[in-house]
């Protein structure tokens, strides 16, 4: 069993419990998917570009991306319908909780001047969306062999009905959020 999924069945249920009052275990919200998106703007003109950026895919979440193309034209980009844009994998099940694992401890503190996640990202319904702006920062990957620096999109797609309930069952789990800053009276100069 994945470490994070351990967490969440003995320590996370309990606390989101207690602080949301659910009647039981099976209405706390949990993370369903993870999906991470990889758009490949160089895709239309060179397919190398392309291979190395479902190879670097590929690495970090260790499944086998699949290629996306585009669905409509768009004449400013020099898109034709179908072209080849970029590539993309969803994660469930063990796969997912063992990213989750890598991405909270181990690549999201090694972004340069890292000062914690906003918590403005929800979407909502309970979903977040982060963008990391390149995929070095997964310790799999490798300067030499990523080729071009990538920006690489990640879903965390959640059972809960509400942000709130989203942000706490993230930050139980290991999200690392920015702290808040609360203006009060002596932070106040006159």
């Amino acid at each position: 069993m994945a470490r994070l999924k351990k967490l969440y069945k003995e320590n996370v249920v309990p606390l989101m419990i207690k602080k949301f009052g659910y009647n039981n275990s099976l209405a706390v919200p949990k993370v369903e998917k993870v999906c991470l998106n990889m758009g490949v703007s160089d895709a239309k003109t060179d397919s190398k570009s392309l291979d190395a950026a479902k190879k670097s895919l590929a690495l970090i979440s260790g499944q086998q991306p699949i290629v996306t193309r585009a669905k409509k034209s768009i004449a400013g980009f020099s898109l034709r319908e179908g072209m080849f844009i970029g590539c993309k994998v969803t994660l469930r099940g063990e796969r997912m909780y063992e990213f989750l694992d890598r991405l909270f401890n181990l690549a999201i503190p090694r972004i340069r001047d890292f000062q914690g996640v906003s918590s403005n990202q929800f979407d909502g319904m309970g979903n977040f969306t982060v963008g990391l702006q390149e995929q070095l920062v997964f310790p799999e990957l490798e300067y030499k062999e990523a080729g071009k620096i990538q920006g690489l999109s990640i879903t965390i797609v959640t059972s809960a009905k509400k942000d709130e309930e989203a942000r706490q069952l993230l930050a139980y789990l290991g999200m690392p959020f920015k702290k808040e800053a609360s203006l009060s009276s002596s932070n106040i100069e006159a």
